[in-house]
């Protein structure tokens, strides 16, 4: 699985980003702050996680982000987590003297 086979919803009313795989929706929920969002929270079954979803999943999320040109400060264990491990690739979407 990639995160380009990933189709991510940004459901705005609920202030989350949503996919659907294999008939589970996969959410992180966020807020935002004028040229920041804050990715507070990941709700995905333990069932995908170890099916390999997870990593795939943040990325495609961490890429839409990067689309629209917003900083992103993770709130959210895991996504701290994949941000640490893949520092070089999205350092530069952290905001100005935030570290992880």
């Amino acid at each position: 699985m990639n995160a380009e086979d990933l189709k991510i919803t940004d459901n705005e009313f609920l202030r989350q980003f949503e996919t659907d795989i294999n008939a589970e929706l996969a959410v992180i929920e966020y807020a935002q702050q004028e040229r920041k969002i804050f990715l507070t929270k990941l709700v995905m079954s333990n069932q995908l996680k170890e099916k390999g979803y997870l990593e795939p999943f943040i990325e495609a999320v961490l890429n839409e982000i990067k689309s629209r040109e917003i900083r992103v400060m993770p709130t959210s264990p895991e996504v701290v987590k994949f941000m640490r491990k893949n520092r070089r690739k999205y350092k530069d979407m952290l905001p100005v003297g935030i570290n992880i």
